[in-house]
């Protein structure tokens, strides 16, 4: 097989292990990203932007080697602080020159979900209940989407990753 046909059958998202972010309580000190932010319509993204954006942020990070080498260690995180704006934080290993650096902490618990997008608002009431079942309460939401709509036909997935900022 040549070169380009391997290409052409290599999808752009590596197979996802829920496992390893399903019920895990991660706490993050000043772990560090890098930003951009898209417009939505009522939390729904224009698809062709989010994909300039993260082709930017891959670029940026790639470029000056500020990525994990390990595909499955590698967030995408989206943040809608409103119906109209939402936050894409790439996870980085350090200072990406040219970007909107920036860092998150805080205590997360992440919860896997197997579903489409616009599953999301019951996959949120799921997580609260879950939440409330052990004395937690959220004070934000951040999703990372584990494959790409290429990606999910291939896998037969659509999983992601509800990561809720929980109140101390």
């Amino acid at each position: 097989m040549s070169t380009v046909q391997t290409q052409k059958n290599e999808e752009c998202c590596p197979e996802f292990h829920p496992e390893k972010w399903d019920n895990k309580t991660l706490n993050w000190n000043q772990k560090p990203f890098i930003k951009e932010t898209i417009p939505t319509f009522f939390h729904m993204p224009l698809p062709k932007m989010i994909g300039k954006k993260v082709t930017k942020m891959m670029k940026l990070a790639e470029n000056t080697n500020n990525i994990s080498t390990d595909k499955l260690d590698v967030l995408l995180l989206f943040n809608d602080p409103s119906a109209f704006k939402s936050n894409m934080y790439l996870s980085v290993i350090g200072n990406v020159p040219n970007a909107n650096n920036t860092t998150i902490t805080g205590t997360f618990i992440g919860k896997v979900f197997d579903g489409t997008y616009n599953q999301i608002p019951k996959f949120i009431k799921q997580m609260n209940s879950y939440l409330k079942d052990h004395d937690k309460k959220t004070k934000d939401y951040y999703t990372h989407y584990a494959y790409c709509p290429k990606c999910a036909r291939k896998f037969g997935h659509n999983y992601m990753i509800l990561f809720a900022e929980i109140t101390q």
